[in-house]
């Protein structure tokens, strides 16, 4: 796990020694993903410059990149970790190549010599690569396939410029620091559109995308390639009737063999653990493959209604586990800590769980861990949400059915109303033309863009009045991905687009993880048990009310009983405004950054509109009268961290301390 970073500038005028100071400066803003070590590529003649900052998992002594191979001619920087690369080059060797390192990265220099652009379809595991050919003139940039690790790109005139956050672009004196109008809606709103970012003309790589960008002269093609996409088969092609047990078995060996590449490491390995049955599947098996025991980190919530620590502890009883429990109060997720987090995260959130990581991952940090297993992407793989159950229970049962089983839903997910289910039906042309139906999923969004709006800034209210983030979306979306499918999977592939990279292993993964120098590994988005459990009938994945049927009966024996029978629990921070002394700390944040001076300063919302909502928000707080404690929570996040990001990257003040 790294950070990478460079620019490629072919009509410049050479000046190693500014390239050198620039390309410094980009890695410098990377040093919390690499804090291990540093290395360079400079061509000056081609007005090349790669770099790479280090955290050292694997091949603790010789894995230093860039990675060179044919005599300098490829040049790659990465960003991950590839899995079965020690297979990978037994079989590279006995057909001639050589290598220079025992790290994994270097698998993908020798595939690449061998296979060209196709050699990404032989890498398994969690990357984003930076590769530079010099014979054919040709730069590639790849995204993993489910976009677990990051990857940003800035064409500005004929020059490209990449890095593994966007605070490493914008690092480089060519490209300003603007937040794109459109996407101020949309981080207010919590979806972006696939493939955007909050700043002005740069991009983020899709996943399962690679872009490949030729020398021409002095310009720069560029084509972007989709080598990878989650594929669901057609409705006609399930069968709900089929037999179950041999499925059961395919989803428990699959998961076995992701856990097993993932425990590949010369440093520790520890695991996050939740009270879901995810992560205490994934402890369960590490436990049984390891031979020491495993340590597993747990966030413990003061409120109640959101801890899970203490049904994590019966798989730790379980699994003989060493448990380290981070108690987390209002004090730890707002304030400083927060603002930290939006510097790391590089957008906004709706809930303070990414502070919660962000806390979580620095305590794994402390305790000497640099690599973690996760339990992220089972909810994708086997229909876990709740919104998920909920477009299967509408589309596919009779009305008499449906109203109850909904109701029901909704009462045992009350407590997330807003976020996780909208409190009622809202739906868009555009869904409806795509899908069939607007996915549960979306709704609770949809009602938070009718409240945001009203809060931008007048000027920029009427630049947008006539953008439509929903059709937007939308229409990033593949409609043949789409089109005669399972209502099940019409859902799942929808959010897999756009909400599993955006927040999940954005602000919810990655960025809140490496932070302090920490990779988390899940191996539930490993790409052959994914491509397994696409395939798999609706039945298999929710069997009445009961959601992530076939893959409680894989680990059946693993769990716990009463994780076992346990319904899905959306892991998610308390709001912070439910009591007064909790708004008191609350409120420190909101003053320095929704004051009056702060808002003018910035010109993004509208100061008369934004004071209003603050003290309607703070009387509600005094008189305990908080019914939308939810909704409100999420705008007041949205808006915070908003301004926090104008200020630090528009205004230049940097990284936040904490």
């Amino acid at each position: 796990m790294c950070g990478i970073t460079g620019f490629w500038r072919p009509g410049a005028t050479p000046g190693s020694d500014d390239d050198r100071a620039h390309l410094r400066a980009m890695m410098d803003t990377l040093v919390h993903r690499g804090p291990d070590g540093r290395g360079m590529h400079l061509d000056a003649a081609r007005g090349l410059a790669m770099g790479h900052t280090r955290l050292t998992i694997i091949d603790l002594h010789t894995g230093d990149q860039p990675l060179l191979a044919g005599g300098g001619a490829l040049v790659l920087t990465a960003n991950g970790e590839l899995y079965d690369y020690k297979m990978h080059r037994t079989r590279l060797i006995c057909d001639g190549a050589r290598f220079t390192t025992k790290t994994d990265a270097e698998i993908a220099l020798h595939l690449y010599a061998r296979h060209g652009l196709g050699f990404v379809e032989h890498l398994r595991g969690e990357f984003a690569i930076a590769l530079f050919d010099a014979e054919r003139e040709r730069l590639v940039l790849v995204r993993d396939r489910f976009g677990i690790k990051p990857l940003y790109l800035c064409q500005r005139g004929e020059s490209l410029y990449w890095g593994s956050e966007l605070k490493a672009i914008l690092a480089h004196p060519e490209v300003p620091a603007r937040l794109e109008p459109r996407a101020l809606l949309h981080q207010l709103m919590q979806v972006m559109v696939p493939g955007t970012t909050a700043f002005e003309g740069i991009e983020a790589i899709r996943p399962g995308h690679m872009v490949v960008v030729q020398r021409r002269g002095d310009r720069l093609e560029i084509e972007r390639r989709r080598y990878w996409n989650a594929t669901f088969p057609l409705a006609s092609e399930h069968d709900d009737q089929v037999e179950p047990a041999p499925f059961v078995d395919g989803v428990r060996e699959r998961l076995m063999d992701a856990v097993r590449v993932r425990l590949e490491a010369d440093v520790p390995v520890g695991c996050y653990l939740s009270g879901g049955i995810d992560s205490c599947s994934t402890l369960g098996l590490a436990t049984a493959m390891q031979q020491s025991h495993v340590k597993a980190f747990t966030i413990a919530f003061e409120d109640d209604a959101y801890d899970e620590s203490a049904i994590a502890a019966t798989m730790t009883e379980r699994t003989a586990a060493d448990q380290v429990v981070m108690p987390l109060g209002v004090d730890k997720l707002y304030g400083r800590y927060f603002e930290r987090t939006a510097w790391h995260a590089e957008r906004t959130f709706y809930n303070t769980l990414g502070v919660a990581k962000w806390h979580m991952s620095r305590t794994v940090h402390e305790h000497g861990y640099k690599v973690v297993i996760t339990g992220e992407g089972s909810d994708e793989l086997f229909g876990g949400y709740p919104f998920f159950k909920r477009d299967l229970l509408l589309h596919t049962r009779s009305e008499a059915e449906r109203e109850a089983m909904v109701r029901q839903l909704q009462v045992d997910n009350a407590v997330f109303a807003g976020a996780i289910l909208a409190e009622r039906t809202h739906e868009h042309p555009a869904m409806n033309d795509l899908v069939g139906f607007t996915p549960s999923w979306i709704q609770p969004w949809i009602a938070t863009l009718a409240r945001v709006r009203p809060l931008l800034a007048p000027a920029l209210r009427e630049e947008l009045a006539e953008y439509d983030p929903i059709v937007a979306i939308a229409q990033t979306l593949d409609p043949d991905s789409i089109r005669d499918r399972h209502p099940l999977d019409k859902a799942q592939y929808t959010w897999i687009q756009t909400m599993l990279e955006g927040q999940i292993l954005s602000w919810g993964g990655d960025r809140v993880d490496m932070a302090n120098s920490m990779e988390s590994r899940p191996p539930f988005l490993d790409h052959r048990l994914a491509e397994y459990a696409f395939g798999l009938a609706p039945a298999l994945r929710i069997r009445g009310m009961r959601e992530k049927w076939v893959l409680r009966e894989a680990m059946r024996q693993v769990l716990p009983r009463v994780l076992y029978e346990r319904e899905k629990f959306a892991f998610m921070a308390p709001p912070a405004t439910l009591r007064p002394q909790e708004w008191a700390q609350v409120r420190v944040l909101v003053d320095r950054h929704l004051g009056r001076e702060a808002l003018e300063t910035s010109g993004l919302l509208d100061v008369d509109a934004v004071e209003a909502f603050v003290a309607k928000l703070g009387r509600e707080v005094a008189e305990h009268e908080r019914s939308e404690a939810v909704n409100d929570d999420i705008v007041l996040n949205h808006l915070v961290g908003l301004q926090v990001l104008h200020r630090c990257f528009v205004q230049g003040h940097g990284r936040p301390e904490a």
